[in-house]
């Protein structure tokens, strides 16, 4: 690896765990403050997050069809204003109508600030051989959560979430922008290519069927635990600290597993890691089943590890089958419907869990095998057309 190309990792590595833990993972923190101060139900809060999450996957392929002409490095600054604008605004919420609009705009730098983003800055960048740089800014935004979550509960108890919003604001605007503009490269040939740019014609075959399906099944597993993983395990019998002790051990599983992907995993082609990272959840749950609360933890090392995976595998795994060609675009033709399922995953998963308490990890066991068998079907290569 080039001092350059380690300058560039750390320096996407820094801005999506920022990008990540100041929207994404926000919800799970601000939400009940946020609507206790506001007087009303959480659910605006996370009706909210999911009209986000709706937004970012609706321009998910204009955006990677804008990076792979100019590159990411505009795209990407403009993610961090964007940010900025919408938690300024959710800091500033009175309203219904303002904490809507606040995260529209937080929805519209999330499309243009997370991974699919990122992932397709560095195809646009290193081409083919941009499997080693995309899971290299994954081993550090795995920790997203982990930083994010404390730091913003600490800024919940000391600043108050108003103050915490506006913090995370400043952030984008102190840190991460200045990173995105000045040390990612601009792109050779970028005007020219907007010159000749043409909407490229992509046709929806089998195989973007089944790679979309199987990150789509695969991200509202994602979705679910990441909203409900404590009340699961301790319907499944795990004490509030055994759940909690549980969630924090799902980033650093989550960086495990992408260091046993840089390293071992390697060498094999993508489609084999993102196979068995499908199988990681529902071995957990199983666990979970046969051993109770008590194996709580176990079950979020075996999620994380394959969450882990996953991560590196929606980008990586459409690269090598298709290659650095409309990369950014087919990214988010592909990543668009994995968004919309993880838009809806914590509403439904929500009402599962009132009907079948910790069982409802037999339906995210279920979707997780679908996701296998989806990629099971996948050939290595494309059919010739």
């Amino acid at each position: 690896m080039t001092g350059r190309e380690f300058r560039l990792i750390a320096a996407l590595g820094t801005t999506q765990t920022l990008a990540w833990a100041s929207s994404y993972y926000l919800p799970a923190i601000l939400a009940d403050p946020i609507a206790r101060d506001l007087g009303v139900s959480s659910n605006w809060i996370f009706a909210a997050f999911s009209g986000a999450l709706v937004i970012s996957a609706l321009l998910g392929p204009r955006v990677g069809r804008q990076i792979d002409l100019v590159g990411g490095r505009s795209v990407l600054s403009i993610s961090n204003l964007t940010l900025a604008a919408g938690l300024a605004l959710l800091g500033v919420s009175g309203s219904i109508p303002v904490l809507i609009t606040a995260w529209l705009l937080l929805g519209v730098g999330m499309g243009c600030g997370l991974y699919d983003a990122a992932f397709a800055a560095l195809g646009r960048i290193y081409g083919d051989a941009a499997r080693g740089s995309i899971t290299g800014i994954t081993l550090l935004a795995g920790f997203a959560s982990t930083v994010g979550w404390p730091l913003t509960a600490w800024g919940l108890e000391t600043i108050g979430w108003r103050d915490t919003c506006f913090a995370w604001a400043l952030a984008h605007i102190l840190i991460g922008l200045p990173i995105n503009l000045f040390i990612l490269p601009a792109v050779k040939g970028a005007k020219a290519a907007v010159a000749a740019s043409i909407k490229p014609d992509i046709p929806i075959d089998r195989t973007m069927v089944l790679l979309a399906f199987a990150f789509a099944a695969a991200w509202t597993v994602t979705g679910a635990m990441a909203a409900h993983l404590p009340r699961i395990l301790e319907a499944a019998g795990a004490t509030s600290l055994q759940a909690v002790t549980a969630g924090a051990l799902i980033g650093p599983a989550q960086v495990a597993a992408r260091i046993v992907e840089a390293s071992f995993l390697s060498r094999y082609h993508p489609l084999v890691s993102t196979r068995l990272a499908c199988l990681t959840h529902p071995i957990g749950a199983a666990i979970l089943a046969l051993a109770g609360g008590g194996a709580a933890s176990v079950f979020a090392i075996f999620h994380g590890a394959g969450n882990g995976i996953l991560t590196i595998a929606r980008g990586t795994l459409p690269l090598a089958i298709f290659g650095p060609q409309n990369y950014g675009y087919r990214l988010g033709i592909i990543g668009a419907p994995a968004r919309m399922a993880q838009a809806a995953a914590p509403l439904a998963f929500g009402l599962l869990i009132e009907a079948m308490g910790s069982r409802v990890l037999i339906v995210s066991s279920a979707l997780s095998l679908a996701a296998l068998l989806a990629l099971s079907l996948l050939r290595r290569e494309p059919a010739a057309k």
